[in-house]
């Protein structure tokens, strides 16, 4: 059976998911859900209270494809270079590249994006990459989660999966029969302005995924019921 990941979302940049140029990615952040999903797999993400956005889907992905990170590299280089942080760009989307970790070396360099050093065991120790050909991302206009489907939000830190298993098929039947076209952006994501507003942007984000990262760790195993 396969497993419906669900987690609260603190902060959406573009970078963790990057559902930018038809594929939605996730390989940074999250380590604990990137080591054990497996292709089939649902991974949901809602709102966080601060923003307003409690009990609403910020995006959902099925895992279509897993990849080590420096098989995504590869990937990337070859078919999707948009995918590679260009921090001389004026197109956030490109800023946001989650193709952070450059393989070509024996030890990955980290290529200037929204993480660096301080944020390298935790995504690195995620080992793979998510990659999904069948997503929906509403970012800052996130739509209501149906009653019968209120016992895979999470409020805090951390995610469900065990405790999501007999919502699965329902979650998959909503999502999929609501009208909403797949791979495609319905709206932008709430903090793109990380990139557009502040100079410091780059410490600035990975300085929030990495406390949050860190308490993610910590749950890991508990399922978060």
């Amino acid at each position: 059976m396969p497993t419906l990941f669900s987690y609260c979302i603190p902060y959406d940049n573009g970078s963790a998911p990057n559902p930018f140029w038809g594929l939605c990615t996730l390989t940074i952040c999250k380590p604990v859900i990137r080591r054990v999903a497996k292709v089939g797999d649902w991974i949901v993400a809602t709102g966080s209270a601060k923003h307003g956005f409690s009990a609403k889907l910020v995006y959902a992905m099925e895992v279509t494809e897993k990849l080590t990170l420096a098989e995504y590299d590869e990937y990337c280089k070859a078919k999707l270079p948009e995918k590679l942080p260009d921090h001389q760009s004026e197109d956030y989307r490109r800023l946001a590249g989650d193709a952070i970790y450059d393989f070509s070396e024996p030890v990955p360099q980290i290529r200037k994006g929204v993480h660096d050093e301080s944020n390298r065991q935790r995504d690195l120790g995620g080992q793979y990459a998510l990659l999904s050909s069948h997503f929906y991302y509403f970012g800052d206009n996130p739509i209501d989660i149906p009653r019968h489907l209120s016992g895979i939000i999470k409020q805090s830190q951390g995610h469900k999966s065990q405790s999501n298993g007999h919502h699965f098929n329902e979650f998959v039947n909503w999502i999929t029969s609501i009208g909403y076209a797949k791979n495609i952006i319905h709206s932008e994501p709430k903090d793109r302005s990380f990139f557009t507003s502040e100079k410091g942007y780059l410490r600035r984000c990975a300085q929030c995924d990495k406390e949050y990262d860190d308490i993610d760790e910590i749950l890991t195993g508990l399922d978060q019921k």
